[in-house]
C-alpha cells in the first residue's frame, strides 16, 4: 500500500508541473522585446503555433510619451503597408529544428525591413534570441525577448 501511495504522489507531482516543463521548452506564449538603445520594454507579443509553424503578433506596445498609442507601420511594404503596428504578425514561418526554429522571418516595423530569422530558448525557456538577417545569419543582429508568461 505505502508504494502505491508513493507512487501516486510521485506522479501527480509530475503532472502538476509538466505544464511549466512543456512551456519553458517551446516558444508559445508572450514575449517583452526590449529596446536596443534604451533597454526598456517595447512591446509585448504572444508566440502561437500553428500546424507546426510558430508566429508572434504584437499585442501590446509601450510608446514613449507623445508618441502615438498605436502608430501604423508606414514604413512598411505590401501587406504590412499602413497596419496598425498592434495586432500586426511580425514573426511567422518558424518551424523548429533541433534545438532552434528557423525558416521564417520577422517584420521590424520601425524600419518596414523583414528579415529572415532564427530563434533559440535560453535559460529554461525565459529568454529568447532571435536573431534577424538579411542573406546569412552573421550579417544580422540578436534580439532578446523575455519571458512574461
Amino acid at each position: 500500500m505505502y508504494k502505491i501511495l508513493l507512487f501516486l504522489a510521485v506522479v501527480s507531482t509530475a503532472m502538476m508541473h509538466a505544464p511549466v516543463w512543456a512551456q519553458s521548452t517551446s516558444p508559445i506564449g508572450l514575449w517583452k522585446s526590449l529596446d536596443d538603445d534604451t533597454g526598456k520594454p517595447s512591446a509585448l507579443i504572444r508566440i502561437t503555433e500553428i500546424a507546426g509553424e510558430f508566429r508572434g503578433r504584437i499585442v501590446k506596445i509601450f510608446p514613449e510619451p507623445g508618441e502615438p498609442d498605436n502608430p501604423i507601420c508606414n514604413l512598411c511594404e505590401g501587406k504590412f503597408k499602413d497596419q496598425p503596428i498592434v495586432g500586426l504578425t511580425i514573426l511567422y514561418g518558424m518551424r523548429r529544428e533541433g534545438g532552434e526554429y528557423t525558416g521564417g522571418q520577422i517584420l521590424d516595423p520601425d524600419n518596414g525591413v523583414l528579415y529572415r530569422c532564427r530563434m533559440v530558448l535560453t535559460d529554461d525557456g525565459m529568454r529568447l534570441n532571435i536573431r534577424g538577417y538579411i542573406g546569412v545569419p552573421m550579417l544580422g543582429r540578436t534580439q532578446i525577448w523575455l519571458r512574461e508568461e
